[in-house]
């Protein structure tokens, strides 16, 4: 019997069950969505229209009436935007890219940083207060980015105001990147809008084996980490032994990867079946050598932004080795606060920034022995690249920096005696032969596809594949994500909290 009340209520706002890539729901809504907008291909406006819904329906999933704040800047960036073009003089531009950066980093402060200030302040008075009742908006961090950039393109004459309100509305508000990204620009996304693409089978192709491949990057890997290891030991990092300890941050760190890249391929993939694209996000972050490259490869979008927006503005590398040196640590001290006010989010980009200036100083005053055979060098590199990453998660992830450092300290603890500190693990987390082949075959999937992903473009290949070839691929991803995946259970993005 059809249940309205049961339907009414699902489809609400409900602040823990938002409307996730990876839900039943979800799948249910896109599939008949997608057919809406195939039908109005045509009609560009009508298939704007639908598609900005669809949107504000996804976001108010999300936060609810904030969606009226995400309206908001669509119409503020809309009216700068067209009073920038018609300014003649270079102070008037200057006021109005001020009063975008300030509008937009007033909203981060606000919601992401009045409290921990407030309670500072409060505690520093000694007169302790409760923290007031702000709820984060849901991608509140990537769509002031966008606003931002959109702004000071215009003011760099990089690209002419938008004078299409809804071509703007559709670009802010777009679904696949508005909660997690990538940081899609205005610049690269306004003129597909303007052109109207039609869906190409390449697209479709395309599509779905992002989709399929970000699904069991976060149903498979990172879901399972996380709920069957890693919150295990970082939550309670006294109880497990060195090496769970240090297994821990390394599990963090291919968890976040998977768990982010699989979002940020669903974006893209989700995109490409309605004719957009995007630029990748993640380029196999762990085949990266030395710091530099890693941000090369991870989370491009935010990476590419800090250095077009923040690096370069502050003088880049043309200026003295000191000042770049505190461009550098600025940079990624902005990167921190970004991510969120805690004092260990700020110490991680401390870290990363330390990690940057310490690589400039070794290549500007050191070379590497000379004597040591290339293959040896990159894999020394590739593997100090790699721990340098994890021991800054920890700080990322770690609930409190006693924590991080009592997992960083433990990490350590009874290496001396290798076999008994990898065997008191093993006992410890009952770790089965099952286990550990459920964990270990998917890692190296993942790996093997990165791997091959620098040599030839795999997605690509697979879809220019006969449909015979490509579909069944299809369905075996989407049976091994059936067959793996917790069921009934659909955890958020580790991104969403930003």
């Amino acid at each position: 019997m059809f249940d309205s009340e049961k339907l009414i209520k699902l489809l609400a706002y409900d602040e823990f069950n938002p409307l996730l890539f990876n839900t039943g729901l979800f799948l249910i809504l896109f599939v008949v969505f997608v057919g809406i907008v195939t039908i109005l291909r045509k009609h560009k406006i009508l298939k704007l229209i639908s598609i900005i819904l669809f949107s504000l329906y996804f976001y108010y999933k999300s936060s609810a009436e904030y969606c009226f704040i995400l309206l908001g800047v669509c119409v503020s960036d809309y009216v700068l935007g067209l009073l920038m073009m018609k300014s003649k003089h270079i102070w008037q531009k200057k006021i109005i890219v001020t009063l975008n950066v300030v509008m937009n980093v007033g909203m981060l402060f606000y919601f992401k940083y009045f409290n921990l200030l407030y309670e500072t302040i409060a505690n520093f008075a000694g007169k302790p207060l409760d923290p007031l009742d702000i709820v984060l908006p849901a991608g509140i961090s990537f769509f002031t980015f966008r606003s931002i950039s959109y702004i000071v393109d215009i003011y760099r004459g990089e690209i002419e105001a938008c004078r299409d309100f809804l071509a703007y509305t559709f670009y802010l508000t777009f679904f696949p990147p508005l909660l997690a990204g990538p940081v899609v620009r205005a610049k690269d996304m306004l003129p597909q809008v303007e052109a109207n693409p039609e869906v190409t089978a390449p697209m479709v192709s395309e599509g779905l084996f992002l989709i399929m491949c970000g699904l069991i990057k976060k149903v498979i890997v990172a879901d399972y980490l996380s709920q069957n290891f890693v919150d295990r030991v970082f939550d309670n990092p006294a109880l497990y032994s060195g090496f769970e300890n240090l297994m821990g941050a390394y599990g963090f760190t291919i968890q976040l990867y998977c768990d982010f890249s699989g979002y940020s391929d669903m974006a893209i993939g989700l995109a490409l079946l309605m004719g957009y694209s995007f630029f990748d996000n993640f380029k196999a972050p762990f085949k990266a050598q030395n710091p530099t490259e890693f941000w090369h490869r991870w989370h491009i979008s935010l990476s590419t932004w800090l250095k077009d927006y923040v690096y370069i503005p502050l003088g880049g590398n043309r200026v003295s080795g000191l000042r770049h040196c505190l461009n550098l640590m600025l940079t990624f001290l902005i990167s921190g606060l970004w991510h969120g006010a805690g004092i260990n989010y700020i110490l991680w980009g401390g870290i990363h920034g330390t990690y940057q200036i310490a690589e400039t100083m070794f290549k500007k005053y050191f070379r590497f022995s000379a004597g040591l055979h290339s293959s040896k060098k990159g894999l020394l590199s590739l593997m100090a690249t790699f721990g340098a990453v994890c021991f800054a998660w920890v700080f990322f992830r770690a609930n409190t920096l006693s924590d991080a450092w009592r997992i960083i300290s433990l990490s350590f603890y009874g290496i001396g005696n290798l076999e008994e500190y990898v065997k008191t693990a093993v006992i410890c987390l009952d770790l089965s032969y099952a286990y550990m082949i459920y964990l270990c075959i998917p890692i190296l999937l993942l790996a093997i596809y990165d791997y091959a992903s620098l040599k030839t473009d795999v997605i690509a290949y697979i879809s220019s594949q006969k449909p015979w070839v490509r579909y069944p691929v299809y369905v075996l991803f989407l049976l091994v994500i059936l067959l793996f995946s917790e069921k009934g259970v659909s955890t958020e993005f580790y991104y969403f909290q930003f």
